[in-house]
């Protein structure tokens, strides 16, 4: 069975390498643009049409022996989604929005694979809470470039983590992967980490 990742997110494959998974990588093209207010739709509906997009560009042999998957995150202050900062003017305010409060990040994930006959679909939240910001210390960390491609203009894993008081929820969620979910629906298909689940890992 060959286990597809929908995204070029190095996060996630790093965090699915992490974890002893054996996968290809192969980006989804798929248009991101849909009208879905409700965050944990949204987020369940980007990850499915990542995971049907690829599913779809593969050769009908491959795609007997195939699993896809595909996930998205949000973050939501006050109910309202924020998505990446389109400049860094953008994230420097996105950062004043949420400094000293609360942001919900919610992320999707999707399986679609064996010709067609396997397809879950489901979602985390978890709760991050900020520091006070400072001009200064929003200035510094939008030069770092880290926030550009980043649902709410942070990265709870790189440099940033020094802002952040707690986490309510899973850590991986607020990354990109709800690694949990993941390991829960793969488990269902028969899909396990070959790394974790193999006699070597075992050996003296």
């Amino acid at each position: 069975m060959e286990l597809i990742l929908a995204s070029a997110s190095e996060r996630r494959s790093s965090l699915m390498r992490m974890c002893g998974y054996d996968f290809t990588v192969i980006p989804s093209s798929a248009d991101e643009h849909i009208s879905e207010n409700n965050p944990s739709r949204l987020v369940e509906s980007l990850s499915l049409i990542k995971a049907r997009t690829v599913f779809d560009s593969l050769d009908a042999d491959r795609r007997k022996n195939a699993v896809v998957i595909g996930s998205d995150t949000v973050v939501t202050l006050d109910g309202r989604i924020i998505g990446k900062p389109a400049s860094e003017d953008e994230a420097r305010a996105m950062l004043r929005m949420e400094s000293g409060r609360e942001n919900r990040v919610y992320t999707g994930l999707a399986i679609v694979g064996m010709d067609g006959n396997v397809e879950s679909v489901c979602s985390d939240m978890a709760s991050v809470f900020f520091t006070e910001l400072t001009d200064d210390e929003i200035g510094a960390y939008v030069k770092t470039g880290e926030p550009m491609d980043k649902a709410g203009a942070y990265g709870i894993q790189g440099c940033f983590s020094m802002f952040i008081e707690r986490i309510e929820g899973s850590y991986f969620t607020v990354v990109g992967l709800p690694l949990h979910l993941l390991y829960r629906e793969l488990k269902r298909i028969g899909v396990t980490p070959k790394e974790l689940f193999c006699e070597k890992a075992y050996a003296p």
